[in-house]
C-alpha cells in the first residue's frame, strides 16, 4: 500500500507560493528601490494566482501512481524537496533577515524560482495526462519570473526591473 496521497504534492505546491509570496512582499517593504519593490510586488501578485490554481486542482485530483522503486517513494522526494529547499518559513526567515540589498534580494528570488521550476517538472510526473496542461502554465510563470529576476539582476541601468504587465 502507497503512502502517497496525491492532494498532498499540491499542497507543498501551495506552500510554495505563500512562501514566495511572503518573500517577495517582505522584500518589497525592506528594499528602497522603487524598481525592484514594483517587480516583487508583481510577482508577489502572481504566486497568489498561482496558489489559486493549486487549490482549484486540489478539488479536482484524480489518484494517480507513478512507477516507484518502493511504495511512497516520489512522495517522499517530493516531500523532502519542499520542505527542505523552497521558501520554508525558517529559510526564509532566515534569508529575509541576511538581504539587505536587491542584488541579494535578486539573487536569492532566482534561485528559488528555479528550484520551484524543478519542483513543478516533477509534480507533472504525478497527475494524469488530462491535468498536466495547468501544471505547464505555472511552470511558464515561473520560468518568466526567473527571466524578469535575472534580466533585473544583470541589468546595471536598472531599466529592466520594471515589472511588464
Amino acid at each position: 500500500m502507497s503512502v502517497f496521497e496525491p492532494s498532498e504534492v499540491f499542497q507543498f505546491a501551495i506552500r510554495i507560493e505563500e512562501g514566495g509570496e511572503k518573500f517577495y512582499r517582505e522584500m518589497a517593504k525592506k528594499l528602497n528601490d522603487a524598481d525592484i519593490k514594483t517587480l516583487f510586488s508583481a510577482l508577489a501578485d502572481e504566486e497568489v494566482k498561482h496558489k489559486q490554481t493549486y487549490e482549484a486542482m486540489v478539488s479536482k485530483i484524480e489518484d494517480y501512481e507513478p512507477f516507484e522503486s518502493y511504495p511512497g517513494e516520489y512522495f517522499s522526494y517530493l516531500r523532502a524537496y519542499a520542505d527542505n529547499i523552497i521558501f520554508t518559513p525558517k529559510k526564509m526567515e532566515e534569508e529575509i533577515s541576511k538581504i539587505t540589498d536587491a542584488s541579494a534580494a535578486l539573487k536569492f528570488a532566482i534561485n528559488r524560482e528555479l528550484d520551484s521550476i524543478l519542483y513543478y517538472q516533477e509534480v507533472k510526473k504525478l497527475v494524469p495526462q488530462n491535468q498536466r496542461d495547468l501544471i505547464d502554465k505555472i511552470i511558464d510563470e515561473e520560468r518568466r519570473h526567473f527571466v524578469k529576476l535575472t534580466k533585473c539582476s544583470n541589468d546595471k541601468k536598472g531599466t529592466a526591473c520594471v515589472a511588464e504587465e
